[in-house]
């Protein structure tokens, strides 16, 4: 009687050593690190009435925020201009530069580009879309209305609800998510 109760005791610490050590990991998983955006470029290249003109909106802060001031160059674009327009995403605080426009584009069910303008004719068309045919918005195309002189706004949002109402469209309200950059620029319509 005794030889069995120390057979099956052994055999439960034998069970429950195999269990433990079989499931699950010490190593603790990975995390996805927020990346650093010292630079922000939007480059407007003219079609239509306006081809062949090219417009390069930027935004650099190398040092982050509540360093030195970011140097920004704000976009003059013409009325009644169409214009394609690409954005790109860089770290420029490493050697060199590292371009996270790719990461973007690869975790592209992950991010959106918003395009917020304030006080100007200004619409905004994806022409990018992620695997799940939601857009992305590192491509696209604008149209500009009337001279005038406003602002507009570019995010990325990491992890937004693309289902949310209006995100999809290009409305930021319901997004959710971590914005990893948000810039505004001054624009002047001509």
């Amino acid at each position: 009687m005794k030889l069995t109760r120390i057979k099956l005791y052994s055999l439960a610490v034998l069970v429950a050593l195999i269990t433990t050590t079989a499931c699950g990991s010490d190593d603790p998983e990975p995390v996805n690190e927020e990346e650093l955006i010292t630079t922000l470029r939007v480059t407007f290249t003219g079609t239509g009435p306006n081809e062949g003109e090219t417009v390069v909106a930027t935004f650099k802060d190398l040092d982050g925020a509540g360093g030195d001031a970011p140097e920004v160059v704000n976009p003059v674009l013409s009325a009644n201009g169409t214009y394609d327009v690409s954005v790109v995403f860089l770290n420029e605080a490493e050697s060199p530069a590292e371009n996270i426009t790719l990461e973007v584009k690869k975790e592209a069910d992950e991010h959106q580009v918003f395009f917020v303008a304030n006080n100007l004719n200004f619409t905004y068309q994806y022409g990018d879309q992620d695997s799940n045919a939601k857009p992305l918005g590192l491509e696209g195309s604008v149209l500009i209305g009337a001279a005038g002189n406003g602002t507009l706004q570019v995010l990325l949002i990491h992890e937004p609800n693309k289902d949310g109402s209006g995100v999809s469209g290009g409305d930021p309200t319901n997004a959710g998510g971590e914005t990893d950059i948000s810039v505004t620029f001054n624009v002047s319509v001509q």
